[in-house]
Parts: C-alpha cells; structure tokens; sequence
C-alpha cells in the first residue's frame, strides 16, 4: 500500500519577486527558470482536487475534461425505496425494555366497546429514544461512616452490589482501547473530552489501562494467529509507521517501520491481524504460516506484485500466489489523463471481470461454481484484453517507456498470478479486504503520528486485530473486549472458545452450566 509523495519546494517568496522583477530587464537565467517552473507545478499540484474515486466513469469523466453540457437532475424519477432511517431492528446494541399494558391483559374485555375481549399483537410499537452521554462515565458512592464514642471503632456503610473492587473495571479499558485503537482518538484528545465533561482521565493513566487489559487478551491474540496460519486465503500488505524509540541490530541496515496488516479467511471466519516493526509483510506472513497444519493444503496468499510482499518459505513448503488485479487496474487509472481511449478500454474491460465477481458474490456461489462462472465469463474477456496488451508494443501502437507503456508492462509481467482467480477455486480477484484494514492504522498514524515503543505499537497491533476481526464477523467489538476480560482465566485454559464468532455460544454454555450446578 504505497502511494507516491508528493516533492517537498521550499518557496522563499522574496526570491521569486526578485526573479520576476529581473525578467522585466532580461531573460530568464537557467536556475531561475526552473524556481518559477517548480513554484508554479506545486502550486497547480496544490490546486487540483485529490480523486475520491477510481470508479470507471468518474476516471474518465476527469481525463477527457468537465467540457459537457451539464445534464439536469430528472424531477421526475422515482424515489429510493425505503425512507432512508434505521428501523429499530438496527439498534443491536440498544437497550432493550419490554412494557406492559398498564391497565389490559390477553383476554380482557374492550374498553371501547364493551363487547368484544383484547388479544396481545404479534408485533408491539416500538419507540427508539437516543441519549448522550460521556464515552466513560463515572459514579461517585458516598458510603456513610459511624464511629463509637466509647472504643473509637469506624463502621462503614457497606457498598452496593455489583460495585467491583477496582477503580477502572472492563468496561473502562475495552471502551478506551475501542476509542483509541478502534476509532483513532488519541490518548490526549480523549483527556480533554472527558475533562470538559468533569471526568478527569489522564493519557498516562489510559495508557496502564490499556496496557494491562492487553497482557490478559494476548492468549486470544495468539489464538486468532494460530487459527490465521489455517485459513484458504491469505490476504497481506503493509503501509508505514512511525515508532520513536526502536532499537535495531547494529548490523541492520533496514531505516523503514512498518505496519503490515493480514486477513486470513476461510469457512466460517474471517482473521484480522497487525504487525507493526521493521519486517516487511512477507516476513510476517511467513512468521505466521509456520503455525500451519502440515496436513493442509497449500494457501492462497493474495498481495501486490512488490517482492516484500511475497512470503519467504521453507523449502517444501507451498503457496498458491495471486496478486491484486485493482494494483494493476491502477497503473491505467493514474495515466487516464494522458490516454484516455485506451485507458477506458481497458478499464471497462476490467470492469465486465468485477460485474461477473459481484454477480457471484450476490448469488452466493461455492468457490467451484464462481471458479466456473469466472472461466465461462472472465475468461473470454481476460484473453481479449492479453491480446490487446501485446499488441500495443508488438504493432509499436505504445511507447514502452511511456506512462501506459510501463501500465502494460506491469499486467504482462504479473499476467498469470494476475488471473490466479480463473485457475483455482476461491482465488480472490483482488486484495481490497486488507486495503481496508490498513485503513485502521493509517487512521492511528494520521490522528496519533506515532508509537513511542514497538511495547506500545504490539499493544496498538493486539487490539486493532481484536477490534477489525470482531468488524469482519459482524460482531460487536466492544462487548468481546468486555466479556474477554471478564473470563480471563477461562480465556488463558481455552482460547479456541472465545474468538469472536463463537465466544456467545460459549457464554451461554457457560450460563447454563451454572444454572445446572446450582439445581
């Protein structure tokens, strides 16, 4: 996941009104030229609006220009369907509260008439009632105090149940590290927002509460890696982070920091995780393949066509590579400005392959019907555009040096992992999934700036993969934190139970082994 930087200028603005001032009297000199050509490229840089979008139509609409007429909305189209608002189904995390008829009950006579009796509906009205409050809050107990005049004994009121010995509980530090690691608010941010809401929480004391609930949630860590090393599809890509104070080896010559994010998915599940240090993420992929199972199939790893990328294996040892075809569809996207015809052609080539991948993905296809779905449709199309490629450089139509030249060179040379997907069942096209997981720790990156230590990056890395893989299985993640610290010591003797696509069932059998010993 890298993007190209944009050149730093320094601009001294007195020196440019010299240089103009002296073209006035004569011709620009060689050095002064390229002062008003560079001030001038970074100003036009600074003006153009960055693409939000690589969808087809919007690359295209802004190489060939904003010269068409603008088309008027249709007043007369019909509406969306739907209203546009949360139904209460929505609410899963809302407290739920049933209430009674004050004054009816099934059966009764009607009120209204007389006549007729009352019968309980299927469905009750339903009113949703939102409330703010601070992300932690605080209560404050008064516990009364008597003392004996006579012996000076001090007795105190005893506290109400359910008040736990420890100033922060679970709640405190899953609601911290889901705003910390979850949402990217910085440990200061949050100390300013609850000191205006008279909550006093220091970022020095956020920091121990996240540290300490990390030491208890690292079996589930490790537990998530191992189950990672099992999966049929391995995603991996890894984008730069900053960490102040990390020792390296004398001997390393490495000066790069970086976080490298995998998704691993397989029947069932989908695994987040996050490695923040100076490996690259093939090393890390490969640190965590070394727990699969020798009994199971080669893997698919999906990633970009960078070397780092590619896990380094022992010998004997097997994996099926694909790289992400929206890596290759991209080299076209940022050259559509200076070929635009031949641009478009091959992104609505692309474009017929990501219509056919959706249409598998609504039907809900088995990995060998989308593999034939793909051979029958994409095929065609794939072959089609590997015709065209080469025969812009074997009928000299591109420059091979130029912008599209080198976008081309790039399918060619990564042709077959490229079409991995029109080969082996449940190969992805793409490697978007961990695209956006990465999204998580650029958000950190970009609110935080940094880690202080690689202690305080693997914390951050522990609760990010708790966090995101709780998002990939539709869990609620701040109710896992919370439940993970409150059976600790279950967690530490059986991890494989309390992942998150299983830890309800294990509550519920843990309930109801209670209920049962205590009858």
């Amino acid at each position: 996941m890298k993007k190209s930087a944009r050149r730093r200028i320094d601009v001294n603005l007195d020196e440019l009104d010299r240089v103009l001032d002296g073209a006035r009297q004569a011709p620009l000199s060689e050095a002064d030229y390229e002062k008003i050509k560079d001030a001038l490229h970074a100003m036009a840089a600074m003006l153009v609006r960055p693409r939000n979008t690589e969808k087809t139509s919007a690359v295209m609409d802004e190489a060939e220009g904003s010269g068409k007429a603008a088309t008027q909305p249709d007043t007369n189209a019909a509406p969306p369907a739907g209203h546009g608002r949360n139904g209460a189904e929505a609410f899963g995390g809302a407290q739920k509260v049933e209430i009674a008829h004050q004054s009816l009950t099934h059966g009764d006579r009607c009120p209204q008439c007389g006549e007729g009796n009352v019968y309980g509906q299927k469905e009750p009205k339903v009113l949703v009632r939102i409330v703010g409050q601070a992300p932690l809050a605080a209560t404050v107990y008064s516990l009364e105090r008597l003392r004996c005049g006579a012996c000076g004994q001090v007795f105190t009121a005893q506290a109400p149940e359910g008040v736990g010995p420890e100033k922060y509980d679970e709640t405190a530090a899953a609601m911290i590290a889901q705003l910390k690691y979850g949402s990217g608010i910085p440990f200061y941010r949050l100390e300013q927002l609850e000191g205006q809401l008279g909550i006093p929480l220091p970022a020095a004391t956020q920091w121990e509460i996240a540290e300490e609930a990390a030491e208890l949630l690292k079996p589930a860590r490790d537990e998530l890696i191992r189950q990672a090393a099992q999966g049929e599809v391995i995603h991996n890509d890894d984008t730069s982070m900053r960490v102040l104070r990390l020792a390296r080896e004398p001997s390393d010559e490495r000066t790069g920091v970086f976080t490298s994010g995998i998704v691993s998915t397989s029947a069932g599940w989908k695994i987040a995780l996050y490695f923040t240090g100076r490996q690259h993420a093939g090393e890390n992929i490969a640190d965590v393949l070394h727990q699969r199972a020798a009994e199971l199939p080669s893997p698919i790893q999906m990633c970009d066509a960078l070397s780092r990328n590619v896990a380094k294996l022992p010998t004997g040892v097997e994996i099926l590579l694909g790289n992400c075809l929206a890596h290759g569809r991209r080299q076209f996207v940022e050259v559509a400005a200076n070929f635009p015809d031949e641009c478009r052609y091959v992104l609505e080539m692309l474009g017929q392959v990501y219509g056919h991948d959706a249409d598998a993905r609504e039907r809900g296809l088995a990995p060998d019907e989308r593999l034939r779905l793909h051979q029958e449709r994409s095929g065609p199309v794939m072959d089609q555009l590997h015709r065209w490629l080469e025969a812009q450089f074997a009928e000299r139509k591109t420059e091979p040096n130029s912008g599209l030249g080198k976008a081309i060179t790039y399918l060619l040379r990564h042709w077959r992992p490229l079409t991995l997907f029109l080969r082996i069942a449940g190969a992805p096209v793409d490697n978007n999934i961990v695209e956006r997981a990465l999204k998580r720790a650029v958000l950190h990156r970009k609110n935080a700036l940094f880690y202080r230590t690689l202690h305080g990056a693997q914390v951050g890395d522990l609760f990010m993969s708790l966090i995101h893989t709780c998002q990939l299985c539709t869990v609620n993640s701040l109710d896992y934190l919370i439940e993970l610290q409150g059976h600790a010591q279950d967690l530490a003797v059986r991890p494989a139970e309390w992942m998150p696509w299983n830890y309800r069932e294990t509550l519920e059998r843990t309930a109801a082994e209670g209920r049962n010993a205590t009858t």
